[in-house]
């Protein structure tokens, strides 16, 4: 390798183990432990990489004494074959975190399994009536939520599995557990049901909303609920008041919202450079709380995901692109500059490792060292 190509080398050559996938990934989940990453695809495939690298960024800086300039060398080795375990063929399989490493994922004829970071099938720990839509677990209480599209299934994890559902016609899309464990939420055609998991079943709390919620959102302290809308922009519904505030003029569907608690932001995919308000005053349709983040341009943002420790987010776009910007600033670090669309993103808890995926079934885990933030 010549001096030109090495300097023309990116942050993701220089950082990133990526694999090839035989399909598009659909979304993206890391272990509650940080070491471990799902990728699920859309063949129904559900892929696993740990997050230890064998040759760490760190290993490969150097310091030249003369000048005192930092270099990274490119890895020497192709990073391990990735695990992968073959869950539905209908779609892509649901994701969400199962205990300290593993995932649960849903199967398309009901089976709610637990998978291992190895990638093996544990076991299947219930089932519904119909092709699980999605999946949720909240690590505070254990409780697993699956939804077959016509009924909620909740499980404490002692043998007995409370449903829910509104009756015919009224089909949920999206699951999405509060951070602390007390309530989950549905989406359905024309809002959400909100049930409390405390004490005994209640009926939930119904919020109508513009349009069919498509993506949910929990803040950190469980208290706004920010919701894509199928007939464009976003909305965030305030669970005390009841109050929906809508954001619209997406010139795309908001296929990915992130919520920032280092910078008290909410950030949405969906236009022409990140979208991003802060919820320290109000924010509104009028635009008041919007935060200049990233810079514009002629491609779209497909997929946004905050940084869990700091004011950043990453933001990947529909020309394979993929950046980190401060929240609130315009200046961008570009990761990885082209290739299939961006179709899911995520930081481990650490906020050490940034997963991509895209639409070409690229699956890669962007480690990035401690210096480069500072």
């Amino acid at each position: 390798m010549n001096q030109q190509s090495i300097r023309n080398l990116t942050l993701f050559d220089l950082l990133a183990r990526s694999w090839q996938r035989p399909s598009a990934i659909a979304g993206i989940c890391f272990s509650i432990d940080g070491s471990a990453v799902g990728f699920a695809e859309a063949d129904g495939s559900v892929a696993i990489a740990p997050t230890v690298d064998a040759e760490p960024p760190e290993a490969r800086i150097r310091v030249s004494a003369d000048l005192g300039q930092t270099t990274i060398r490119p890895r020497k080795e192709s990073p391990a074959p990735i695990i992968s375990a073959a869950i539905r063929r209908d779609r892509g399989a649901p994701l969400a975190t199962h205990r300290e490493s593993g995932f649960v994922c849903g199967g398309g004829t009901g089976d709610v399994l637990s998978l291992s970071r190895s990638g093996e099938v544990e076991c299947t720990l219930f089932r519904t009536e119909g092709p699980v839509v999605a999946v949720e677990h909240s690590p505070r209480t254990g409780i697993i939520a699956a939804t077959d599209g016509d009924q909620l299934y909740l499980s404490r994890g002692r043998g007995a599995i409370a449903r829910y559902g509104r009756g015919p016609g009224s089909r949920i899309e999206a699951l999405a557990i509060s951070p602390d464990g007390s309530r989950i939420a549905a989406s359905y055609a024309d809002g959400l049901s909100v049930w409390r998991l405390e004490g005994s079943a209640a009926a939930p709390r119904e919020i109508g909303l513009p349009s069919r919620p498509r993506t949910l959102r929990w803040d950190a302290q469980g208290k706004t609920l920010a919701c894509s809308l199928e007939g464009g922009g976003f909305g965030l519904v305030d669970l005390e008041s009841g109050r929906v505030e809508t954001f619209g003029d997406f010139p795309a569907p908001v296929r990915m919202l992130a919520w920032s608690g280092p910078a008290n932001a909410v950030v949405a995919s969906g236009a022409f450079r990140i979208a991003a308000w802060s919820m320290k005053p109000s924010p509104g349709v009028d635009d008041h709380g919007a935060l200049v983040t990233g810079r514009p341009g002629l491609v779209l943002v497909e997929a946004v995901a905050a940084h869990p420790k700091r004011e950043m987010v990453a933001a990947g776009y529909a020309n394979g692109q993929v950046v980190i910007a401060q929240i609130g600033r315009r200046d961008e670090m570009p990761v990885r500059a082209s290739g299939r669309a961006i179709t899911a993103l995520a930081w481990s808890p650490d906020g050490r490792h940034l997963a991509v995926g895209d639409a070409g079934g690229t699956a890669a885990i962007v480690t990035f060292p401690p210096q480069i933030f500072k």
